[in-house]
């Protein structure tokens, strides 16, 4: 899909892979949704950056991606104020540090709490941008999981059920928005600098750089630029790209 002039909703814009994200989008002169959950001025704040770096339109907007009513009012509202909804990144997420072992501490709320947003969240954003994308005739979605959806590892393990939970509807929404929406996923392994990072144990961000290959955490931008990739591509659905840093192999 040529990308120059599409329109991307980008939920979590405002997180640190979400900037890169749209960053790397609005580079290849895609007109950037900002959707944020409370951070208003952040992401106001990256959509001007974005409109003077490359010239594109850019806009924040609010939404709580476990209101059914709210996602239909976002994607009404970007679509009226572009014209068209082309590219969906579903990059917003919740995480809390629970060891597995800590079945206690794994509270009915905090595993209602992190499927909803996790997993419940973007099928709901799927369905809502969907029949726009099929009338369009075309529709890119990349979803952001993460190697805890492919291994028992991750920040809890509610994170790692939700993570595999999205990884599977990424392969369930290819079959059925086929053939006008390609539907993929990236799950990124240990990144520094997020909001998502900031709620893992010292202990456990040092043990899973220690454990990849390359001995490092994963880089933002190899994950923005695949998430890039596969709004260009026009023969990859279904697929889930890791990027870790090597440590975990599908």
């Amino acid at each position: 899909m040529d990308l120059k002039g599409t329109v991307a909703l980008v939920t979590g814009g405002n997180g640190g892979l979400g900037q890169r994200i749209c960053h790397a989008l609005a580079k290849e002169g895609v007109h950037i949704a900002v959707m944020y959950a409370q951070s208003r001025d952040q992401a106001e704040d990256v959509a001007i950056e974005l409109k003077s770096k490359y010239q594109i339109a850019a806009a924040a907007f609010q939404c709580d991606i476990t209101d059914t009513a709210a996602v239909a009012r976002l994607v009404s509202a970007v679509t009226k104020r572009f014209g068209r909804l082309d590219i969906l990144i579903n990059d917003a997420a919740y995480n809390k540090a629970i060891p597995f072992s800590d079945l206690d501490n794994l509270t009915e709320f905090e595993w209602d709490k992190i499927l909803a947003v996790n997993l419940t969240g973007p099928m709901r954003m799927i369905k809502a941008v969907a029949p726009v994308m099929k009338a369009q005739g075309q529709g890119r979605i990349v979803n952001i999981a993460s190697v805890a959806g492919l291994h028992p590892t991750g920040s809890s393990i509610a994170y790692a059920v939700s993570k595999a939970g999205l990884i599977h509807l990424t392969r369930c929404m290819a079959v059925g928005l086929a053939p006008e929406t390609l539907v993929n996923c990236v799950a990124p392994g240990l990144i520094e600098g997020t909001r998502a990072t900031a709620n893992l144990l010292p202990e456990m961000i040092a043990r899973s750089a220690a454990g990849a290959v390359l001995k490092k955490a994963a880089d933002k931008d190899d994950c923005a630029d695949q998430v890039v990739t596969m709004c260009r591509t026009e023969t990859m659905t279904g697929q889930t790209v890791v990027i870790d840093a090597g440590r975990v192999f599908h």
